[in-house]
């Protein structure tokens, strides 16, 4: 967390501001979205400078290759799409308590883009922009999460692939996906107070606006840990954060208003949110009946000798491997049978563990 916030923080105060504020001079907007972008790479190396001075190495416990796909295919399937699809469930519900700011017509992205014609003396015709708004939400769905998966994979790797399993070993689940939630949002807090995500001038600013960006990360982290803890991966939560990215938009373009980002239909407002809150309680209540029932959150592979992965609470081990194993030893059998050849067996397992 040191590296990580030291290098994020000065690079931030440092770069971004001064290219955002015009510091740097006339900066065009999409190279200040690239300084931006450059932020998400900090937690990687995070990653990477703690694991050398702490000689922890890479192997094997890095998260990131699937464990198991076979059986843990729904789980990036989940990562994949299902943040789109909360998304949007949260927008439908904003729509539908304010229905005075619903276009179908899409006029807030039509301005967008005749303003940005203008610079070339070109011209917007109302069918190109629901082309335009129907590409966008294509590629927010079946695309985003491998376009930004190159930027997501460097806070994904730090939050869900190192920090989350470091916490877990420390505090139960509940704590832990509370603190990580905490911790990401402030990370974010220079970037809140240059106006991103909520803006600037709002009451309470910049104060309210981290607070709600700690509330955010909160609950995303919980489906990031979720399908992260489920999958033994980190790489299906950073498909899930680049689809979160790539939908952050998709409601404001039917708003005639722009929408508020303390409301919606953002998922960052209260209500443009409120599907992703939902997902994440009933998340949380699952890792905790889990933990509860003494399994280990975590997916994990068999130590070196043995064949597929460790068991999760709940599974049931294969046939013939340890009736009397608990899940939270994988599966194996780590006390011996009663006697017999049965015991000498268990003895060699359990020195291989």
């Amino acid at each position: 967390m040191g590296v990580t916030f030291a290098l994020t923080w000065a690079y931030e105060f440092m770069v971004v501001w001064p290219a955002a504020t015009g510091g740097l001079g006339d900066v065009p907007a999409a190279a200040v979205q690239l300084i931006v972008a450059v932020v998400m790479f900090f937690p990687a190396i995070g990653v990477v400078v703690t694991r050398l001075v702490t000689r922890e190495g890479f192997f094997g416990s890095s998260l990131l290759a699937p464990v198991d796909f076979r059986r843990t295919w729904k789980y990036w399937l989940l990562g994949w799409f299902g943040p789109s699809v909360l998304v949007l469930a949260g927008a439908a519900l904003y729509f539908a308590l304010n229905p005075a700011d619903f276009d179908p017509s899409m006029s807030h992205l039509a301005a967008l883009l005749e303003a940005q014609a203008a610079q070339t003396g070109a011209t917007i015709a109302p069918d190109q922009v629901i082309l335009v708004g129907v590409a966008q939400l294509a590629t927010g769905v079946f695309l985003a999460p491998a376009l930004n998966i190159a930027t997501t994979f460097g806070e994904e790797w730090g939050w869900r692939g190192y920090l989350l399993p470091k916490l877990l070993e420390r505090r139960g689940i509940l704590p832990t996906l509370l603190l990580s939630g905490v911790i990401w949002g402030l990370w974010h807090a220079p970037l809140t107070m240059a106006g991103h995500n909520y803006g600037v001038g709002y009451v309470g600013f910049p104060f309210a606006g981290i607070l709600a960006m700690c509330g955010f990360c909160v609950v995303t982290g919980v489906f990031m840990s979720y399908v992260t803890l489920r999958s033994g991966s980190c790489l299906p939560a950073a498909f899930a954060h680049g689809a979160l990215n790539g939908m952050v938009n998709a409601g404001i373009m039917f708003s005639v208003s722009g929408g508020d980002p303390f409301v919606g239909p953002a998922p960052t407002g209260i209500l443009g949110g409120a599907a992703l809150i939902a997902c994440g309680v009933v998340m949380a209540v699952l890792l905790r009946r889990q933990e509860k029932r003494g399994g280990d959150l975590l997916l994990r592979r068999r130590p070196a000798g043995g064949e597929g992965v460790f068991a999760q609470a709940g599974e049931s081990a294969p046939a013939g491997v340890g009736e009397h194993a608990s899940a939270h030893d994988g599966g194996l059998p780590l006390e011996p049978a009663e006697g017999g050849e049965g015991e000498a067996f268990a003895r060699d397992v359990k020195e291989r563990v």
